[in-house]
């Protein structure tokens, strides 16, 4: 069985009562039988579990976890010029790069964040000339005044939130204009702008960014250098721990 089919027992429809023995194939595993499955694999594996489940979003805890986890192995592989340019703000800046390569990780087509121009609030202030008295016919101009004025955010359209779903629709497939011309028949490629992925990575100059914050001297080049391919790293360190918890999850079930 694999990893993803164990996500339907932790929010079951309904409870079914038979009197029918119990039976070990992967076809008549009930929750019972997963969720001791999952409790073995949590020993051999608990990096990959929690991240897992983490990222499927059965519990904040499961996301603490799988930081905790990842900011562990990245104290023990943090190279030598992180180090010395981080200096005596490492663990800060170890914390930082483990949680926004958690969060990259565990990135969805469903994620939402708040709009960075309306701070998710969905309107925007703007300064504009409001009238204050509407006048009385020619004796009696109009009066106007400066003042604050809220307006619906372009950018979120009033939602607060920006999705992270590409235009793709979260599917990661566009058609494919000239193959499908030159065919005759509907034929589908993966998506350019997400590599198939169908949402859009968190870009890493927002790790930066954060890590700028904390150690002001560090420069582009210097990130794009030492610190980078170690954040990378950690991402995909996150992927291979799944794909080991996969693998033994599935043995278990076997």
């Amino acid at each position: 069985m694999r990893i993803e089919a164990a996500l339907k027992h932790f929010s079951p429809k309904t409870m079914m009562i038979t009197d029918s023995p119990g039976a070990t194939s992967s076809e008549n595993i009930d929750g019972t039988h997963v969720m001791a499955a999952i409790g073995m694999c949590q020993a051999k594996a608990a990096f990959g579990m929690s991240a897992y489940l983490g990222k499927a979003g059965i519990s904040q805890q499961d996301r603490d976890k799988a930081v905790q986890h990842l900011l562990a192995y990245a104290r023990k592989t943090a190279p030598a010029l992180l180090r010395k340019a981080a200096a005596g703000k490492l663990s800060q800046c170890l914390f930082v790069l483990a949680k926004f390569a958690y969060d990259d990780y565990a990135r969805s087509a469903a994620d939402t964040h708040d709009c960075p121009d309306c701070a998710g609030r969905g309107v925007t202030n703007t300064l504009a000339r409001v009238m204050t008295h509407p006048g009385c016919g020619e004796k009696t101009a109009p009066t106007y005044r400066m003042q604050l004025v809220e307006n619906q955010c372009v950018t979120c359209h009033g939602k607060g939130k920006l999705s992270a779903r590409c235009r793709c629709g979260g599917s990661g497939k566009v058609r494919d204009l000239k193959r499908s011309k030159l065919l005759g028949v509907p034929v589908e490629k993966d998506c350019d702008r997400c590599d198939g992925l169908g949402f859009r990575r968190q870009p890493s100059t927002v790790a930066f960014k954060a890590i700028r914050a904390l150690v002001p001297e560090l420069t582009q080049s210097s990130w794009s250098r030492n610190w980078k391919p170690f954040y990378d790293g950690l991402i995909v360190k996150c992927e291979a721990e799944e794909s080991q918890a996969d693998s033994i999850f599935n043995k278990v079930t076997r």
